[in-house]
């Protein structure tokens, strides 16, 4: 087993999860996919066809506009192998951001599938708790 392998089994899947986002959003994606991304993953983004590279392409072209992305995760839930990271991202720190949620499934301790789903953060909002 190789040491890449064994660091991947090492953690949680909640774990790989929150790391993937975090390599995605700051730019390392490639690494991110070539540790974390499972041969057969599939993704449920309307934007991109269903496929890996796709989605890498535009998670690529996306970090190269927005070099200054801040990424925080507000909360991580792992149930049997799947795990939700609700997270604040902002594409730069001025940025009022949105409220993303992305929704990992697993096999083998790799991503197989990946939803994600994101509300802007508006500017002027009667609820007094915020968005988290």
């Amino acid at each position: 087993m190789g040491t890449e392998q064994q660091f991947t089994t090492d953690m949680s899947l909640k774990e790989i999860a929150v790391t993937f986002l975090q390599l995605v959003a700051s730019g390392k994606v490639r690494e991110a996919y070539q540790r974390y991304i499972s041969p057969d993953f599939c993704h449920h983004n309307p934007y991109f066809s269903s496929d890996a590279e796709s989605l890498m392409v535009g998670m690529e072209e996306n970090a190269a506009e927005t070099p200054e992305k801040v990424f925080e995760v507000k909360l991580a839930i792992q149930e049997n192998d799947s795990v939700m990271v609700h997270s604040l991202v902002k594409q730069n720190p001025d940025d009022l951001g949105g409220a993303v949620v992305h929704i990992f499934r697993f096999q083998d301790n790799k991503i197989v599938e990946l939803w994600d789903v994101g509300q802007p953060i508006p500017k002027d909002s009667p609820n007094e708790k915020g968005m988290f």
